[in-house]
């Protein structure tokens, strides 16, 4: 099958995933999404452009590597923060301090960095690099293991998405695109030969409140999902469960409702509970978090939710 092999953004391949899709599978994580979610916990996906990380833990105190990061950076972004504690016990050093507003993500400090505690959030790669890196996970591909491709949003780089996705395909390997669904319609069209599964997320079924919640407004999300089932498509539909912003009731059933209007397409709805798991990623980022009130659901409340979606005649489950 004939393809192109283009560049991509992408933050991560993440091998031996369980969460992102059926079996045992190999995701890859582009870069840049038209959505920001107020609850993402993987706020390295959002922008296409590659950002500036920080993990002060790896900092080995810029007099040993001789201040090679404070010389690197041409917007004197980076000086030394205030001393403490070697964590050795070896007495005390100054580590790397950045400030963000003079930082233009040039990343030549990362360049310079030696522990890597300073790194780019991103790279470039290329169809055939991605292909030649997931290959090596082939054998662990069983019982309907596969690719997932994911972000950010994939669609937005459709064009390295869309070949990857051909490129896979000829491997005769199960493949899954997770996606929020926030894309033309005619892309999703042009790929769907290429795709097993559709992750699809369902975050807001009243569109006012998805774009307080998420920046953009539903209507082509859920177009999109029923042109999707119409044509032929197979969707695992996730539906993020967050206190205060996603969960009331209403909410839920006109989600469940909505679900069960796509008839057979929907092969599985996951309930996906808020956590705060990606809450330290804003700090390596220099950005803010913005629901620090919000806990996660009880379970008793999780379970609640699930038998709601199953009175429906759903195939449900947490995740």
């Amino acid at each position: 099958m004939e393809y192109k092999n283009v560049t991509g953004h992408i933050y991560d391949i993440q091998g031996y995933a369980v969460h992102d899709g059926p079996g045992i599978r190999t995701t890859v994580y582009t870069k840049g999404c038209p959505l920001h979610c107020l609850w993402c916990h993987s706020p390295e996906s959002q922008h296409h452009e590659f950002e500036l990380g920080y993990l002060p833990l790896k900092c080995i105190g810029t007099e040993l590597c001789q201040n090679a990061c404070i010389n690197a950076c041409p917007e004197a972004a980076l000086s030394r923060d205030e001393a403490v504690q070697a964590l050795d016990g070896s007495g005390s050093i100054q580590k790397a301090k950045i400030d963000r507003e003079k930082c233009t993500s040039c990343l030549k400090c990362a360049g310079a960095c030696i522990t890597k505690a300073l790194y780019s959030a991103g790279w470039d790669t290329t169809v055939d690099e991605v292909y030649d890196r997931v290959m090596k996970d082939r054998g662990f591909f069983q019982n309907g293991g596969g690719i997932t491709i994911s972000g950010g949003e994939a669609m937005a780089q459709f064009e390295f998405t869309y070949n990857l996705a051909k490129r896979l395909k000829d491997s005769g390997i199960h493949i899954c695109l997770d996606t929020t669904g926030f894309a033309a319609t005619k892309l999703f069209e042009e790929i769907m030969p290429y795709i097993d599964l559709y992750l699809y997320d369902i975050k807001h079924m009243d569109t006012a409140m998805h774009k307080k919640l998420t920046g953009v407004g539903n209507e082509l999300i859920l177009s999109n999902a029923r042109f999707l089932a119409e044509h032929g498509g197979a969707l695992q539909i996730r539906v993020p469960v967050i206190p205060k912003l996603t969960d009331k009731e209403t909410n839920l059933r006109q989600t469940a409702e909505f679900c069960v209007s796509l008839g057979e397409a929907v092969k599985l709805v996951q309930l996906l509970p808020y956590h705060k798991a990606g809450r330290m990623k804003y700090d390596r980022l220099g950005w803010r978090y913005k629901l620090t009130n919000v806990e996660p659901p009880e379970e008793a409340f999780m379970q609640n939710a699930l038998e709601l979606f199953q009175s429906f005649g759903l195939n449900c489950q947490l995740h």
